[in-house]
């Protein structure tokens, strides 16, 4: 691809700074006159220099997990804009290596599928994807849009100007618009305002750009970009999210180029990466006896907990490497996907050994797949579903990859097999199924569909894969699974191509059609523990087609809130601690009134009635 620009600030949305042998004279930048600070703003700004250089030194203890999704877009006279190809990558990164100044060497494109080499592979990776291996980079900018300027933020080099007091959610801040002070040279220096909280004096949001030297034209080299942190835990405030948006909308020009992206983080609580010549053990915690009242093993159940062993053995590793949420009691897996499976599971006479269950892969991209008798769903797809019949469709067809015996390689029921460093976690555990088992199942899960409760709404979910074609199109690393199954063939065609003709034809000014929601539409993740939850969110109907944004990056929004330990409350008196309410004996278990509204009957007046929140599975017992 190429653009206008030279496009080196696709480094910074992965946190990569760039310098450059050569750059264009422009006039210096003129910067607004700051007004002079009270003593009081200027000490709540000394804090947060402090507190900026106590945050480096914490991250410098972390490897979180680090995603970035990107989307080129282009002007469209309907939607305003509409991507036309994207990019994803995922990395495991060590900051403690990753704040050095050293040189490196591109990668190949095969290193695009390889995952946890540490920062300076992430530097090349991403470097090759965009042909930029012609330039000069240096590693000390690799997290320049986490900190403001990790080496510089102070009033030594910047110049500070009170704006407001602002809430953020519950978290009051005061804002302050920064500028470098006129002498003060080189490329990389932020130029944007900054959210300052009033207690401990952390910076929590920091909005805006890079500049280089008043010589030096920076728009050539940095996009605009948002970046959001979160109390974490007591007195620790990190990074979370950045999003960056750079459009060129010239009036009547379709080709002008434009970008969104946005990068999360999660796994800060993970243990430092495994080197090569290490090894990784692996651990099962909290064993559960499943002895009963036999004495012996048959042939076909001892196959049955040789597979259970191999699942128990993957599922262990990919938590621990941060790739799959933990089980939370009463989460969102077991009160919605668990519930979806059962409506799936008890209408078509499933006899399965072992209870099904759902867990959720931390990673944007759309895929599914099982391992033993759990599915695995991603949350981007999560996100991306629009109603409830939508994720029963998905459900359907890895319940029947398990009925048909579609099982994890049993290889991984030998412990040793997984002993390896967390770097080579992609390459050494398969979970896909091969094309013939995906046309098998897929055939399959069409039947449990006409045999539920979903029969008469199959057409919604028909659209979704409509819609999944469509966009797939142009979104083809959205839609290359990291670790599992795709939902489109090689030739784009869905899977369910047999619900997908059940749709009706997509129709952007029908107000009551959602085909797709946006990513980061459901599920939000914990970027401390990694368990996901149901976003507490306003659900808002569409005004116009432009308010639909299927599949797309949208800009990044925090109410933030104090980290607080969660105590249980106080028992009522008179009340028996863990004993049912009368009211509640025989409730439905799938709908959770806290964590979404329910879809039948009059939909809220802020929901799109297309997009009731999938939380209403009905238990047919």
């Amino acid at each position: 691809m190429r653009y206008r620009k030279i496009p080196l600030t696709f480094l910074l949305v992965l946190f990569l700074g760039a310098t450059s042998a050569h750059a264009k004279k422009v006039p210096k930048y003129k910067y607004e006159p700051m007004r002079q600070l009270t003593p009081e703003q200027a000490a709540l700004v000394q804090r947060a220099i402090v507190r900026e250089r106590a945050l480096i030194k914490e991250i410098q203890q972390r490897t979180p997990l680090v995603e970035t999704y990107i989307q080129d877009t282009r002007p469209d006279p309907k939607l305003y804009e509409a991507p036309v190809d994207d990019q994803y990558m995922l990395s495991r990164v060590d900051f403690g290596r990753g704040f050095f100044d050293r040189s490196y060497s591109p990668r190949t494109m095969e290193e695009h599928r390889k995952w946890f080499k540490g920062s300076y592979s992430a530097i090349s990776t991403l470097t090759r994807i965009l042909g930029l291996e012609k330039f000069t980079y240096s590693s000390t900018g690799f997290m320049q849009m986490m900190f403001i300027d990790p080496t510089g933020f102070d009033q030594q080099h910047y110049d500070f100007s009170f704006v407001r007091r602002e809430f953020l959610g519950s978290v009051r801040t005061w804002v302050f618009d920064v500028h470098p002070k006129p002498t003060v040279k080189g490329l990389g220096r932020f130029y944007g305002r900054v959210w300052i909280e009033d207690q401990g004096g952390n910076v929590v949001r920091f909005n805006g750009t890079y500049t280089g030297s008043g010589s030096e034209d920076s728009s050539k080299y940095y996009f605009h970009f948002d970046s959001w942190r979160l109390n974490v835990q007591p007195d620790i405030w990190l990074p979370v999210a950045i999003y960056v948006e750079e459009t060129q909308r010239a009036e009547g020009n379709r080709n002008s180029l434009g970008l969104k992206a946005h990068t999360h983080f999660w796994g800060y609580s993970l243990k430092l990466p495994t080197r090569d010549s290490e090894n990784v053990t692996v651990t099962v915690d909290n064993a559960v006896d499943k002895s009963n009242d036999s004495q012996d093993v048959s042939p076909l159940e001892a196959s049955r907990l040789w597979i259970e062993q191999a699942e128990e053995n993957v599922l262990d590793r990919l938590e621990e490497a941060g790739l799959i949420a933990p089980v939370t009691q009463g989460g969102y897996e077991q009160k919605i996907l668990d519930q979806i499976a059962v409506n799936l599971i008890v209408p078509n006479n499933l006899a399965f050994t072992e209870q099904v269950h759902c867990r959720v892969m931390l990673m944007d991209t759309l895929e599914a797949t099982t391992v033993g008798n759990t599915i695995l769903l991603s949350k981007g797809l999560v996100d991306s579903l629009p109603n409830e019949v939508s994720i029963a469709a998905v459900v359907a067809m890895e319940l029947a990859h398990i009925a048909l015996g579609h099982h994890i390689d049993t290889r991984y029921a030998f412990n040793d097999r997984l002993l390896f460093p967390d770097e080579a976690t992609f390459q050494r555990i398969d979970m896909y199924h091969s094309a013939v088992d995906d046309a098998t199942a897929a055939k399959k899960a069409m039947e449990y569909l006409e045999n539920s409760m979903y029969k008469n709404q199959l057409p919604a979910a028909g659209l979704y894969f409509e819609q999944l074609q469509q966009r797939g199109q142009v979104l083809k690393a959205l839609n290359t699974p990291e670790l599992g199954d795709s939902l489109l063939k090689p030739d784009g065609t869905p899977w369910m191509s047999d619900l997908e003709h059940m749709g009706p034809a997509i129709n952007w000014d029908d107000m009551n059609q959602m085909a797709a929601l946006p990513l980061g539409s459901w599920l939000k993740t914990d970027p401390w523990d990694d368990t996901v939850h149901m976003l507490d969110a306003k659900r808002y109907a569409p005004m116009n087609a432009r308010d639909k944004m299927p599949f797309e990056v949208t800009p990044i929004y925090y109410r933030l809130q104090r980290y607080a330990v969660n105590t249980p409350p106080a028992p009522a008196p008179g009340s028996t601690v863990g004993a049912p309410a009368a009211a509640n004996e025989g409730a439905q278990p799938a709908a959770a009134a806290d964590d979404a509204a329910p879809a039948g009957g009059q939909p809220d007046v802020n929901t799109a009635p297309a997009q009731a929140p999938p939380a209403t599975a009905q238990n047919p017992h």
